[in-house]
């Protein structure tokens, strides 16, 4: 069986905005069809496939506290899963792999705002250094594996990616997710809305559909050796944010920051010039419609949505 495009990690956020996109010839995979995290059952599904190409989205991911919670086991699974998957792909002869990063990766303290070529140049922010280190090895695998066998291994730094089909868990999921999540469930208690921090910090935020138009585009048209980051550029702060989602979910209760609970990195802005270069005329959706999309997918399949 030859297959033209194989995607992994296909139940999550951007394999379900892929999925929505029609693509022919195309392999979803999950977990349930192979562990990644184990060569055997990996080179399993490879030998199978035969694919062509393949988006390797496929991670464990979280928010501020599952990463300041499940700091090893973010390492160790990343770190499996994607020395198996390269090789795995390797060694049946894939023409062209994609795979992603995200912005937490680049050093706490680095000049800003964030480029491609400064990915390496510190230790990333303490509060997220087993995933972050994890992920940086992919770019190094990628580059080693293109260095001595000439693959076509590409890296994309996305940055906070939503939208619907996310994990919208309490504690492990990213912020959007777990504070659409969190005000559902304030508004139908008639509580107050409690956010960890300041909601000074400021981040960049992308609907999950904008990331899938893009890995397309970049799969067909993208062959640099650098990673290219994926961002719109601008910044929202958690406050903004915060306010935000309340309007567009109704909500009428109080928004209270505890400031006793951490922020996380005050900021970290991307530099977008490399993305513009090649794309200039590229829209991305507003976060007040993206928001308004990922509510209305959330509140239709509430309480059968990951993390509930």
């Amino acid at each position: 069986m030859k297959t033209d495009l194989l995607v992994t990690g296909a139940a999550g956020l951007v394999g379900h905005a892929l999925r929505q996109r029609n693509l022919s010839d195309t392999e979803f995979v999950t977990r349930e069809h192979a562990d990644l995290t184990e060569f055997g059952s990996t080179s399993t599904m490879f030998s199978l496939l035969k694919p062509r190409r393949v988006i390797h989205l496929a991670a464990v991911v979280g928010g501020l506290g599952g990463n300041m919670i499940h700091s090893g086991e973010y390492f160790r699974n990343n770190i499996m899963m994607n020395l198996n998957v390269l090789e795995a792909a390797r060694l049946a002869g894939v023409e062209k792999l994609i795979s992603f990063m995200s912005t937490c990766v680049f050093p706490d303290r680095c000049q800003y705002p964030l480029n491609e070529a400064h990915l390496h140049n510190g230790p990333p922010h303490p509060s997220n250094f087993g995933y972050a280190y994890a992920k940086r090895m992919l770019e190094v695998q990628s580059a080693a594996y293109r260095n001595e066998w000439n693959c076509n291994y590409i890296v994309a730094i996305p940055t906070n990616i939503y939208g619907p089909n996310d994990n919208f868990s309490l504690t492990d999921g990213h912020v959007i997710p777990s504070l659409i999540h969190r005000c559902h469930l304030a508004k139908q208690r008639g509580e107050d809305l409690v956010l960890w921090g300041s909601g000074k910090p400021l981040r960049e935020f992308i609907l999950s559909d904008d990331v899938a138009r893009l890995t397309l585009w970049l799969l067909d048209n993208y062959n640099e050796d650098q990673p290219i980051i994926l961002s719109s550029g601008i910044e929202v702060s958690i406050m903004e944010l915060a306010e935000t989602l309340a309007d567009v979910m109704e909500f009428k209760g109080r928004l209270i920051f505890d400031t006793t609970k951490p922020d996380g990195q005050l900021r970290k802005p991307s530099d977008t010039a490399k993305l513009k270069r090649y794309l200039p005329d590229f829209e991305f959706t507003p976060l007040r419609q993206g928001l308004e999309q990922t509510v209305e997918w959330f509140l239709s399949n509430y309480p059968k949505v990951r993390g509930a």
